[in-house]
């Protein structure tokens, strides 16, 4: 049975937010300001989940989806609605965490960065599935909230020449020795290059070489095979080794890197991203700035060509020591050096150990960088950078860490904005700056942060002690309950003599 529901707002799973009965809805397909009937699929004590039946008001928004597999395809939750729109849901959402996890509000707003909606997606993890009743081989990705692999022909948010290849591959697998054993196949875009990395579970036949070379001249694309983890990664033809790469001609650089590297998805994107991320740390000629999370330097190198040093930090050694040699290939070996440490576990020592930075650039993945925003924090003013910029994939982590370092460690929330990485999905890309306040500034946030502390302590020990009192009590009660039993039982007894 369907229900009539007014839709007030959108999550970031492109689910229409309803109320019916003081119970939230969430509803697929629908959005702000619709009218529509849904049917509910799920039902839980606080909330339900419902499908759109029938939209019986349209919002203006509202537009024809380009793809046809949307609403099956788990890739895009947002064609239907205008991009722009997409665009000012995630800068809501983003100024919403920022208030509600961190109690922060940014001093400025910054305008979202925006590119190319489609054809920008230039990394993607293909699923491939043997499905007879579907005609053999299924190649894309997974089917929305399933782990069904989705019947794609194209895909709009790949580029044309790689949506092109999704019936092809279908096939080229079909045609090789074991296909119910190549669960995936890894697409990577650089500059004028398109590798493909195969996943498989048994070793290739020469008959399966041949193939995959047969495609690859065929199609202009260069095959990586991977028999077990990230390490057996190789290219079938040895000379590719070194043929991907992307650029960022504002600095000059190229940049190589491996087919299963962490690279951004929207290459045009990532350069506007790095533009920015450099004018807003304004680095001077003289700055010696740090660079978190640096990856294969795709902040670090431009930083280098504006600082007197740049300084890269990384978990992974073997990213660190590729990212020095594309420094030192590009002449930038004297201004750059690299660390390699697990960033989720440093302290404000070992941030004093690397010495002064002037600036700081942020580049975490989705769990953040609590660890070191508690590290920043307990820095005097003068051991700290005057300006952080902190890139992040995640709001809610991004706010946790903001409210870190702006209620605890005396920082100011300067500026904040989206980056629309991922345009027709719910991801919110972001980038906000921080500033130190001055030294007298700085004790003063420090002291009310130690204030709190002390009365959070405080409060936690009386809440125990009342938990215990209670409990006490409660055991008191129930003994004198018993007490009263038994005496009346014996008296009881006794009369009966």
């Amino acid at each position: 049975m369907s229900d009539v529901l007014n839709i007030e707002s959108l999550d970031l799973e492109a689910r229409g937010i309803a109320r019916r009965d003081g119970k939230v809805v969430f509803v697929e397909g629908a959005l702000p300001g619709e009218r529509v009937t849904a049917v509910t699929l799920r039902r839980k004590p606080s909330y339900e989940t419902a499908r759109v039946d029938e939209v019986l008001r349209p919002s203006s928004q509202r537009v024809v989806p380009r793809c046809p597999h949307f609403g099956v395809c788990g890739g895009c939750a947002m064609q239907h609605l205008e991009p722009s729109t997409q665009v000012a849901i995630k800068q809501r959402s983003l100024e919403d965490t920022f208030w509600h996890v961190g109690k922060l509000r940014p001093a400025r707003v910054l305008a979202p960065l925006q590119g190319p909606t489609w054809g920008y997606r230039y990394r993607a993890r293909l699923s491939v599935r043997v499905v007879p009743k579907k005609g053999g081989v299924l190649v894309g990705f997974h089917e929305r909230k399933s782990s069904f692999v989705a019947d794609m022909r194209e895909c709009h948010v790949l580029p044309r020449h790689v949506s092109d290849l999704l019936l092809p591959l279908r096939e080229m697998i079909g045609s090789m020795s074991a296909p119910d054993r190549m669960p995936q196949i890894e697409v990577s875009l650089g500059d004028g290059v398109t590798a493909l990395v195969l996943r498989h579970l048994l070793p290739l036949t020469d008959g399966d070489i041949a193939i995959l070379r047969a495609f690859a001249a065929r199609h202009n694309v260069q095959w990586w095979l991977q028999a077990k983890g990230p390490d057996t990664v190789h290219a079938l033809e040895p000379e590719h080794n070194d043929a991907l790469s992307y650029t960022m001609p504002e600095f000059g650089l190229r940049m190589p890197y491996r087919p299963t590297d962490f690279t951004q998805v929207n290459h045009a994107i990532n350069r506007a991203m790095v533009s920015r991320a450099l004018k807003l740390l304004e680095v001077q000629p003289t700055d010696r700035v740090a660079d978190l999370f640096c990856g294969l330097g795709n902040f670090t190198l431009p930083l280098a060509t504006q600082g007197r040093e740049a300084v890269g930090v990384e978990g992974s050694k073997a990213l660190t020591d590729r990212a020095y040699d594309a420094a030192s290939r590009h002449g930038l070996g004297d201004r750059t050096s690299f660390a390699t440490l697990n960033l989720f576990e440093v302290d404000a020592h070992w941030l004093r150990s690397l010495g002064y930075f002037d600036r700081m650039l942020i580049d975490p993945p989705r769990e953040g960088a609590h660890a070191v925003s508690q590290a920043l924090a307990e820095l005097a003013h003068e051991e700290r950078p005057r300006r952080i910029v902190y890139v992040s994939c995640n709001p809610a982590t991004l706010a946790r860490d903001a409210a870190i370092l702006v209620h605890e460690g005396g920082y100011l929330l300067k500026s904040a904005g989206v980056i629309n990485m991922f345009p027709h999905t719910g991801h919110v890309e972001s980038i906000a700056v921080f500033e130190t306040l001055d030294a007298a500034g700085v004790l003063e946030v420090k002291e009310r942060a130690r204030q709190r502390a002390i009365q959070a302590a405080a409060d936690a020990v009386a809440a125990e002690e009342a938990k215990l009192a209670a409990a006490a009590e409660k055991a008191a009660a129930k003994q004198a309950a018993t007490d009263a039993y038994l005496a009346r039982v014996a008296a009881e007894a006794e009369a009966q003599q």
